[in-house]
């Protein structure tokens, strides 16, 4: 190791000086991940913590705020309601989006890349617009409560309450159930089914007795994944909530509607309790499973199966109707003139004139924000990522920063946006009677903390897609490297990054979606002179602006369609090239 090497035109260095270096490198990189994380995700939530400690004046009172909340009925009876509506909706998701993998993975039925590209159009919209298209439905005036214009006899239901929340809430985790148990499925051994029908095992019988075991790690994530996402969610149950209070909008009425930022903090971590249980169980199974997929299996190949086949089907296509038929009813009402009354179509409601929320200006401050956070989220996330996997030193740190990279997972977003306002806010710190001035104040209201906010709110995803990507490439490229004494970011950029590259762009789009049609971090971060889309749509649903606000949200839908068929196509060139590249 004490060796001297000489390269053409170059001094002679040592390699044992070239390893202490780039062990230097990797021991301040890896404290730099872990600080990276303490700064965005530990300060923020523990001032949020210490904020419900105290009174409006920054006197420690301990408990006092919990019992004051728990003690009015309106506030804690929150509780009740939030799980009482992410229950149903986990109940209610979980089953249809089983029937939709099931269909997906066991049948012979065409189309099926067409359906499931349908069955994620939710994800491209915000939760807002979902309350919105049910409005359109199901309202005094919508389509089904007056039978379509009275041609047909109206179907009405009690639209603002639990029925409403729950309606949106199944077609927002729908997507995120079906693609968990559609890869869950995917795995499954063959052998097992083989092995059952040779003893002679009905259909029935190897349903309940292999398919489900075999899932069953998968089913329970789904569970716990649907239960996190309808007991967190803001934006429909603000639009169809009515007089039905739960934990997410109570936050933002203490917040923004009567600037009660210490019983907002208090309810903030009465969400944040269960989420953050569900979320530990959540990881529990995850490990897991990530057992069970390691173990070698032999794809499972459906057989056609007529009858099957066709009910698979007509399943499929009932839910894709459903889908459409909202996203179809929304675009509808926003291009109409004045609803129910004048159904002339034009583009009236786009130009966004006499309405709140910015118009034009908030949709492209949202494509602006949602840029810069799918080009520094993935920078940092594939960074963090490749650092934590491949780097070999400091496991203790490397464990810390795995621990610390996923941990947002857990965090609501309405959660991040207030802990922000609290710790960003803050001109400085009391320590020791001593005034510490927060260095990273000048990011509040401004795009900086915008974006920064979504980085965090949508990390563990693109972390665990980045770190599931870099542990499918070879160790030895790094050992190689190591023992040619080529640096380590070089074979980050020239052999990692390249390999990578489909996963790295899906990382982007990931982000870019998210951001665009997120709506509960950022509510109570932006400023007048930054409005956004999303908060847009929040503002003129408030207003009464149901139709501007209908548009908006496609707007963001059409937008997050087009960015992600550009990105498909790409991602499908650069991934037989990356292929063709490892075969090489």
């Amino acid at each position: 190791m004490g060796e001297t090497l000489a390269l053409p035109g170059r001094p002679a260095f040592s390699l044992r000086d070239l390893l202490t270096g780039e062990t230097t490198l990797k021991r301040v990189l890896m404290i730099l991940v872990c600080l990276w994380m303490t700064g965005v995700v530990i300060l923020p939530v523990g001032t949020l913590l210490m904020k419900s400690l105290t009174n409006a004046d920054g006197v420690f009172v301990g408990l006092a705020n919990y019992m004051e909340y728990f003690s009015s009925p309106s506030l804690s009876n929150s509780i009740s309601n939030s799980i009482l509506v992410a229950v149903f909706t986990t109940l209610i998701s979980v089953s249809l989006g089983f029937g939709f993998a099931y269909a997906l993975t066991r049948s012979c039925m065409p189309g099926k890349g067409l359906f499931k590209g349908i069955a994620m159009m939710p994800l491209f919209a915000p939760t807002l617009l979902n309350g919105i298209a049910l409005i359109y439905l199901f309202g005094r005036k919508g389509l089904i409560s007056k039978g379509f214009f009275g041609l047909i006899p109206g179907l009405k239901i009690p639209l603002y309450g639990p029925v409403g929340i729950v309606i949106s809430e199944v077609m927002y985790t729908f997507p995120q159930a079906m693609l968990i148990l559609t890869i869950a499925l995917s795995i499954t051994d063959a052998r097992l089914y083989e092995a059952a029908r040779s003893l002679g095992a009905g259909s029935l019988r190897i349903f309940f007795t292999v398919t489900l075991p075999s899932i069953k790690y998968g089913l329970l994530s789904a569970v716990f994944v649907c239960f996190i996402l309808a007991f967190t969610d803001f934006g429909a149950p603000k639009v169809v909530g009515g007089n039905f209070n739960i934990l997410a909008t109570d936050i933002y009425k203490q917040v923004i509607g009567q600037q009660n930022f210490v019983m907002g903090a208090v309810v903030s971590v009465v969400l944040l309790i269960p989420t953050l249980i569900a979320f530990i169980a959540d990881r529990m199974i995850q490990g897991r499973q990530a057992a069970m997929i390691a173990a070698k299996s032999v794809p499972l190949v459906p057989e056609p199966k007529k009858l099957f086949d066709t009910l698979a089907l007509a399943f499929c296509s009932g839910m894709i109707f459903l889908i459409l038929s909202f996203y179809a009813t929304a675009l509808f009402a926003s291009l109409v003139k004045v609803w129910p009354y004048k159904l002339d179509l034009g583009l009236w409601h786009y130009h966004f004139s006499g309405t709140g929320g910015g118009g034009y200006a908030a949709f492209f401050n949202s494509i602006r924000m949602s840029f810069y956070s799918a080009v520094f989220g993935t920078v940092i996330t594939f960074s963090s990522a490749y650092l934590i996997e491949k780097i070999r030193i400091m496991k203790p740190v490397r464990q810390t920063a795995y621990f610390l990279s996923i941990l947002p997972l857990a965090l609501p977003g309405l959660v991040i946006g207030l802990s922000y306002i609290f710790f960003f806010n803050a001109r400085g710190w009391e320590i020791l009677g001593i005034t510490v001035p927060n260095p990273f104040n000048f990011l509040y209201a401004t795009m900086g903390i915008l974006v920064l906010s979504n980085i965090v709110h949508f990390y563990t995803v693109s972390f665990l897609s980045a770190t599931t990507a870099l542990k499918q490439l070879d160790i030895e490229f790094e050992q190689v490297s190591e023992s040619m004494a080529v640096p380590f970011y070089k074979t980050f950029f020239r052999v990692s990054v390249p390999a990578c590259l489909p996963a790295v762009l899906e990382i982007a789009i990931y982000y870019f979606v998210n951001s665009m049609a997120t709506v509960s971090a950022v509510i109570f971060l932006y400023s007048a002179d930054i409005p956004l889309a999303s908060v847009a749509i929040a503002n003129m649903d408030d207003a009464g602006d149901i139709a501007p606000a209908c548009a908006m949200s496609m707007l963001v839908v059409l937008t997050n369609i087009l960015v992600r068929l550009v990105f498909s196509l790409v991602t499908a060139k650069l991934k037989g090239k990356s292929l063709a590249w490892t075969k090489k």
